[in-house]
């Protein structure tokens, strides 16, 4: 019990408070450049899409994903997506408690740039993630969730204290790897990785269907990653004065 509290008294510190503000904002700033090339290249397509519209959304996604990491990473850890603070939150990195404010705001953020979009293009639709005709819900959500571990490994990789300061090669490689899952992905399923980005969408586009897909799969993929990652790939080395200490604790 005194645990939980301390937890919850640890989520809602000046510190803690801040991260939340940033969380909102990179969110709020990548969802904005995303969403908008989405809507952009729509509307120079005149609705009908073609390669060169894939890569600009890609590209967008890159350099707005790099630039929201980038500003936020030495505040908050710059997740900017809840898979990515799920997949911190499964390897210990975040507590439960501010999980879920990380959410709140995340989600709060991708509403607000989603409605901005809406409100100054006045007739322009919010394009709301969707799958293609020929795939399957579960088809789906195993591709986004194989995107969201790539996403997810590559930020517990560019994040690792053991690397050294993240600079900026670190939100640099988290935004290569968003633009290049979205050319992969992008007639499947949209190319999302990202929950609050779909979820925002969905909300002012009021389109909710196969919605489940674009949190099941990023969250299961974000749990894998940090699993893997921490505990299999580069495990955290033990001191070797704490493990004779817990040697001999086990003999006792």
């Amino acid at each position: 019990m005194a645990s939980l509290r301390s937890r919850l008294q640890h989520s809602i510190t000046p510190i803690a408070l801040r991260s939340y503000l940033a969380e909102f904002i990179s969110t709020f700033i990548f969802v904005f450049a995303a969403i908008g090339s989405t809507m952009a290249s729509g509307r120079m397509m005149d609705a009908a899409p073609d390669s060169s519209s894939l890569v600009a959304n890609a590209v967008a996604t890159a350099f707005a994903l790099s630039v929201a990491v980038y500003i936020s990473a030495n505040i908050s850890g710059g997740h900017v997506n809840p898979a990515v603070t799920f997949g911190m939150a499964i390897g210990g990195h975040i507590s439960v408690p501010m999980t879920i404010f990380y959410w709140i705001v995340q989600m709060l953020g991708s509403v607000m740039a989603c409605l901005l979009l809406k409100t100054i293009t006045i007739s322009q639709h919010v394009p709301v993630h969707g799958i293609a005709e020929e795939m399957t819900g579960f088809g789906a959500a195993i591709l986004e969730g194989v995107m969201t571990f790539a996403l997810v490994y590559t930020v517990y990789a560019a994040s690792d204290p053991k690397k050294g300061p993240i600079g900026a090669i670190g939100p640099l490689a988290i935004g290569l790897i968003a633009g290049a899952n979205v050319l992969a992905s992008g007639p499947f399923t949209g190319g999302s990785m990202n929950p609050a980005c779909s979820f925002g969408a969905a909300v002012v586009g009021g389109h909710f269907k196969n919605h489940a897909v674009y949190w099941v799969g990023p969250l299961i993929g974000a749990a894998i990653a940090g699993i893997l990652y921490d505990n299999v790939v580069f495990p955290v080395a033990v001191p070797p004065e704490l493990r004779s200490i817990a040697e001999g604790l086990g003999g006792v």
